[in-house]
């Protein structure tokens, strides 16, 4: 099938798309897919890259995409275009059974260009335009989880309105610190990978990590920070389609791992720049019967907000009480080389090119039966 790779973005995950995207690339298995390749900017423009981009990263394992801004090369998008019809450059189409957005946090992993791709009507991995929207918001997240009786840690949101009184504010951080007590996260409703986190010990430090993170999001979260082990689990399949017999819509969930930061916590430095930021232990040391329980509740936590194609599903794993707790759901996580989606989905079986397979096949599945529901009368 044609598959185009969307990557970079409006986001502060720029660069790790840049080198998820990459990794795609190089297992896309192309003796089964043709590959094309659309960048787009840190202002948001649209250009596809040339082959020679593809053949360069497939060469170095190493490497990210880079994107080149020719404006001959500039993509439009035709709502209602379909497969041959909907991305043009100059005029020409660009065959696109399935779009592949390899796109982190806002722009990309936040709904919006997955309602583009359902007013284009095109097929695309991943979470739809719903459950992306959702997800990308932690504390709407965690209100849909505890809805369905799933545990999270305690928090309270701060949005930015909630600053505009000095006095009122006070108060606001006193309530904080007397019901959630120290230490703290604070980190962006609506940012990934750690960026804007921080933890506080103290009340001045939680002051500045509250100013930290509303440079990233007009809401925040501020969590009681327990004595935690971090775990992941990679979940793919599609809840709400499957019926036992569209196979690719089957959900999974795969072997939980653990991360051992050597960092204060997994921030973006340990995840991204420092290739010793964190132990990856796979699978995470529990017993068995924790490991299980991790899975049901992945599964679990991937239905409550009508997820599909991939996630990964994060955990916290209290120290002192043995209490699981979920921490947030990643809908399009890392696809790097050190990334644990992929890592954990090998530890189960599932080689890199195959976990392809099974994404790319998932969304046209799920395409071709919403292309049967009704729109009109």
């Amino acid at each position: 099938m044609n598959v185009i790779i969307f990557f970079g973005g409006k986001s502060g995950e720029h660069e790790v798309s840049l080198r998820s995207a990459a990794a795609v690339a190089r297992n896309i298995d192309a003796t089964k897919h043709s590959i094309a390749l659309v960048g787009i900017t840190k202002d948001g423009r649209w250009y596809l890259q040339s082959e020679s981009e593809l053949e360069r990263v497939k060469k170095d394992a190493s490497a990210g995409f880079i994107i080149v801004e020719d404006e001959t090369k500039a993509v439009s998008v035709v709502p209602g275009g379909g497969a041959n019809g909907a991305f043009r450059v100059g005029g020409e189409a660009i065959a696109c059974d399935v779009a592949f957005p390899v796109l982190h946090g806002t722009y990309g992993e936040d709904g919006t260009i997955q309602g583009l791709f359902e007013m284009a009507n095109i097929a695309y991995a991943g979470c739809g335009t719903m459950s992306s929207a959702l997800t990308m918001d932690k504390e709407k997240t965690k209100a849909v989880w505890r809805q369905a009786g799933l545990p999270v840690v305690p928090y309270i949101c701060l949005e930015r309105s909630d600053k505009a009184n000095t006095d009122e504010f006070s108060t606001i951080v006193a309530k904080i610190i007397d019901t959630l007590s120290f230490p703290l996260f604070v980190k962006p409703c609506c940012a990934g990978s750690s960026d804007g986190a921080n933890k506080a010990e103290n009340e001045e430090a939680l002051l500045a990590a509250i100013d930290e993170a509303f440079l990233w999001d007009d809401k925040i979260l501020i969590e009681k920070a327990i004595n935690a082990r971090e775990i992941e689990c990679s979940v793919t399949g599609n809840s709400v389609i499957a019926d036992g017999i569209c196979t690719e819509a089957n959900v999974r969930a795969y072997i939980p791992g653990e991360i051992a930061p050597n960092h204060t916590f997994y921030s973006y430095d340990a995840k991204y720049n420092d290739p010793n930021g964190a132990d990856l232990l796979i699978p995470a040391n529990v017993d068995q019967k924790m490991l299980e329980n991790i899975r049901q509740l992945a599964i679990k936590a991937y239905a409550a907000v009508d997820a599909s194609g991939l996630s990964r599903v994060d955990f916290f794993l209290d120290r002192d009480t043995g209490s699981l707790y979920l921490n947030e759901i990643n809908t399009m996580p890392g696809f790097t080389q050190i990334s644990m989606f992929p890592k954990l989905c090998q530890a189960a079986g599932t080689s890199y090119p195959e976990l392809m397979d099974i994404l790319l096949e998932e969304a046209v599945s799920r395409a071709k039966i919403r292309s049967k529901l009704k729109t009109s009368r």
